[in-house]
């Protein structure tokens, strides 16, 4: 190993001792907490819309409820900062502590949880617009985003790949609660009464989040193939969209539930789950 190898590695151990302060536990646990929190308030919010109810059954409109209180403000720039946290985390664990690992897997880390960092700052983000004042519709901003990117050379064919690609994720969160690949991020309770409640709450949850998924990538496949932005409505959308066909209503409860499942079983992982 030349010398120049070796100080970028002892750098990058360096930067991954860092990491792993206690802080950045504190904040990433927290960021989970958050997380599940607002899993909870979109399953609320879909049962309501299930039910004729107005809401937007997405992150946004579960961050306009925590809001909306006295303390809203305080609260959002907190949320800032664990979200931010649980980002940065993610990014260390797609990067620094996979180093050592097989290309394969090093490769498969990478993408998981260097799209996990980017979700996770995605929704930072969304706190602090709220936290300076900043409102909008998402199912509006996703339309404006669908048909900017349908004006471009390659959008229609970018669309595709970014509905496909959304499905494919949903596919992956139904899989992951039938197989119950989530036993490797949670198994303090294993063998309890309460441990096979949590599988419950896992199993449930992932496979909601995951038909939600694969609704809300549909509908941009649809949009490119129609060339008409109007069809991509994001999250929002493809659950009210539900609401107009005959089973639909039952489909939305069955999904907000299964939210409010996913929920339950983050919070519990973010006290609990192996960091």
């Amino acid at each position: 190993m030349s010398d120049s190898d070796s100080t970028l590695s002892q750098a990058a151990d360096a930067v991954e001792e860092a990491s792993n302060h206690p802080a950045l536990d504190v904040l990433a646990r927290a960021g989970f907490a958050v997380m599940a929190l607002l899993h909870v308030i979109i399953g609320a919010i879909a049962i309501a819309v299930a039910f004729g109810q107005p809401g937007e059954a997405e992150p946004t409109g579960a961050i306009e409820q925590l809001a909306a209180n006295a303390w809203g403000p305080a609260v959002m720039w907190g949320c800032v900062a664990a979200c931010l946290g649980l980002a940065l985390w993610q990014a260390s664990e797609a990067t620094l502590r996979a180093r050592r690992l097989p290309r394969k897997e090093r490769l498969a880390k990478l993408v998981s949880s260097g799209f996990l960092a980017i979700a996770y700052g995605s929704v930072g983000l969304s706190f602090a617009g709220f936290a300076v004042g900043l409102r909008g519709d998402s199912s509006e901003s996703t339309r404006d985003f669908s048909a900017s990117l349908m004006g471009t050379l390659w959008g229609l064919w970018a669309l595709v790949a970014l509905g496909l690609t959304i499905v494919g994720i949903g596919v992956y969160f139904v899989f992951k609660g039938i197989r119950r690949g989530f036993k490797e991020e949670l198994f303090h309770f294993d063998g309890t009464r309460r441990g096979r409640l949590i599988d419950s709450l896992g199993i449930s949850g992932h496979i909601a989040k995951g038909a939600a998924l694969c609704l809300t990538g549909l509908l941009f496949v649809i949009a490119a193939a129609k060339h008409n932005a109007n069809e991509s409505t994001g999250l929002d959308g493809s659950l009210k969209a539900l609401r107009d066909h005959p089973f639909g209503p039952y489909l939305l409860v069955a999904i907000g539930a299964g939210f409010i499942a996913y929920g339950i079983f983050a919070l519990i992982r973010s006290r609990f789950g192996r960091m």
